[in-house]
């Protein structure tokens, strides 16, 4: 490939946030024993029906009920092992774009000690409740009439490494969360350095208080380049459709935030429609965040059929030298009795009209998306992974 074969292509990452397809290697290690998000989900709802997903060749990765293997698939299909220490969504997505973790982020299952929540009162001028492992929604009904009273912070954290705080946005202002988080942040180093910071905002009263859409994630900087910096480094022009430019601390990506997976695709088409050419994406989070922390089967199957009702314009809008890939960030199994994330393998479907529907095997690593698009703009830079684009019968 040559730099001016290059300069009208296009490719689309999108992810679609908590989708995993059955257990990796270690699966077992990380407590996620029996996990497999789209197998078990298929299972529990008596069969999926997804038309688009099925051609593409979904059904071909593992055995899904109700999404037989499509005998000419149009895509190319395979799967992805996490070679990254932890399941969050920052690592899962960093693996993504090239980079490996040796050691994963730091938990709390006891909550966080006082060398982190005193800085941090200290700094922000306000206490803390809750300081627990907890469910985002439990936490602020249980909650949120102590911080109505009292002005403090709820505090609360999950079997992920993450540092959440929860504030009503009518007792405190969306820009003294936001400035908290920033705080908390900057605080957070080693050992206490958690993969993100998330503002959690609601609205509401008594009884029916509801987290609102101006959520936003904290990250630590990715250690390695990234294939954003590498694309940012070789002039590829780089967009974001949700949360992904909080995953990468805003570095060399910018993002528009949605408000569902609806949003999300809206945002995506008009990407398609409109740039003339570099690197999109995308994570739609409705899956994990509406569905699977709350271990909700139907609503994550329902949200699954309406994304699959919308990939067709997606494909529709695809150009001739368009690179669509298709995948996960980890699992998030809604029939499990945990509501947290699960180590697994990930789907990887790839389109676009020049690619050549054939088997791309189980990937080593996340990290062979991000060297793929990385040789799709003919970048020498590989990060952690190996290109699969051979095997699409694009190199």
């Amino acid at each position: 490939m040559t730099h001016s074969l290059t300069s009208h292509r296009r490719a689309l990452l999108l992810v679609l946030d908590g989708v995993g397809i059955g257990p990796a290697p270690d699966t077992d290690a990380y407590g996620d024993t029996g996990s497999h998000t789209l197998g078990n989900l298929a299972r529990q709802q008596g069969g999926l029906t997804l038309p688009n997903l099925q051609a593409l060749g979904l059904g071909c990765i593992a055995p899904l009920e109700g999404v037989p293997p499509e005998p000419a698939p149009r895509a190319a299909w395979g799967d992805a092992l996490p070679n990254s220490a932890g399941k969050d969504s920052t690592t899962g997505h960093w693996e993504l774009a090239g980079v490996q973790l040796a050691r994963a982020f730091p938990t709390y299952p006891n909550g966080f000690p006082p060398e982190v929540l005193e800085p941090f009162i200290a700094a922000t001028g306000r206490g803390v409740l809750a300081n627990s492992v907890a469910s985002g929604t439990a936490v602020i009904a249980d909650f949120a009439g102590q911080q109505r009273d009292t002005g403090q912070w709820i505090v609360y954290t999950s079997a992920d490494s993450v540092f959440q705080i929860a504030a009503h946005e009518e007792w405190i202002p969306l820009s003294e969360l936001y400035r908290a988080c920033e705080i908390a942040r900057e605080q957070l180093v080693p050992p206490h350095d958690v993969s993100r910071v998330i503002a959690r905002p609601f609205t509401g009263s008594d009884g029916g208080y509801v987290r609102t859409a101006n959520r936003r994630d904290y990250s630590l900087p990715s250690p390695e380049p990234t294939l954003l910096d590498q694309l940012a480094a070789a002039g590829v022009p780089r967009h974001g459709v949700g949360k992904v430019d909080d995953l990468f601390a805003g570095r060399n990506l910018a993002s528009v935030h949605t408000g569902n997976n609806e949003h999300g695709v809206r945002e995506l088409l008009n990407w398609l429609e409109s740039a003339g050419h570099g690197f999109c994406f995308a994570n739609l989070v409705d899956f994990d965040s509406l569905y699977g922390h709350r271990n909700d089967g139907p609503g994550f199957a329902d949200a699954l059929i309406a994304f699959d009702a919308l990939l067709p314009r997606l494909l529709a809008a695809l150009r001739e030298d368009d690179l669509l890939i298709i995948t996960a960030d980890h699992g998030n199994d809604p029939t499990t009795p945990s509501t947290d994330h699960s180590r697994e393998r990930v789907p990887v479907l790839v389109a676009g009209p020049r690619v050549q529907p054939a088997p791309i095997g189980t990937r080593d690593t996340f990290a062979d998306v991000g060297a793929s698009i990385a040789e799709w703009f003919d970048l020498s830079w590989r990060g952690r992974g190996r290109s699969f684009l051979t095997e699409c019968g694009l190199s």
